[in-house]
């Protein structure tokens, strides 16, 4: 990367060595060089080159203060000395508290086996009536648990009930066209019956009648 003190030494590009190796080695003559006032293009060149790789050079380095800067953003809870304080802050409070159980751990266990019936929490005045309107939402709870058990395990099955249900309906909607057309075809047939037994009935008066008349 080139420097960016003013007072730095100036260091010689590729094309100043260039000259200077024509220099010593008798190649081109001092007098050449001042006569030509502009440059050649393979020097032009050889400066552009080397312009592109300083900033190539300066860009990667840039790259790279980017990433190391992102590992630090992204590790900052396990690297940065606040979050590590504020974790060994934590752990020493968790220690005391694991320090004090061990310590109590015979007066604890003694506690944890007495049993706990018959004896009362102390509640103030103002929360009795709330206490109270607690318990009989328990009781009326425990009372229904079984039923609301039933229910959450009938949950999976909702989708297989639905199917069947399906099914059923549509059975029904064919029993019903089936109910229909067989009502339809009941009733052409006591169409047919009556009209048969009226005309029987015509059929016998008209025997009966010619009867009275040949006797």
């Amino acid at each position: 990367m080139a420097s960016s003190n003013p007072w730095a030494p100036v260091q010689p590009s590729a094309a100043g060595l260039l000259l200077a190796g024509c220099l010593s080695a008798g190649v081109v003559s001092k007098e050449t060089l001042d006569r030509c006032g502009k440059p050649a293009p393979c020097f032009v060149r050889l400066s552009e080159a080397e312009q592109i790789a300083d900033l190539q050079a300066e860009i990667s380095e840039m790259k790279l203060d980017t990433e190391i800067l992102q590992m630090e953003k992204d590790t900052a809870d396990i690297t940065h000395p606040f979050y590590l304080t504020q974790k060994c802050q934590a752990l020493q409070a968790m220690n005391k508290h694991l320090e004090a159980v061990l310590k109590e751990k015979w007066v604890l266990r003694q506690r944890l086996m007495k049993p706990v019936r018959q004896e009362s929490l102390p509640i103030e005045a103002m929360y009795h009536r709330h206490v109270v309107e607690l318990l009989v939402s328990a009781v009326a709870f425990i009372e229904k648990l079984e039923a609301h058990l039933t229910t959450v395990r009938s949950i999976p099955q909702i989708p297989l009930v639905m199917k069947n249900m399906d099914s059923a309906l549509t059975k029904m909607d064919l029993l019903v066209t089936d109910t229909k057309a067989l009502a339809e075809q009941i009733l052409e047939w006591r169409e047919k019956v009556k009209e048969i037994f009226e005309n029987s009935q015509l059929t016998a008066e008209s025997d009966s009648w010619f009867r009275s008349i040949t006797l």
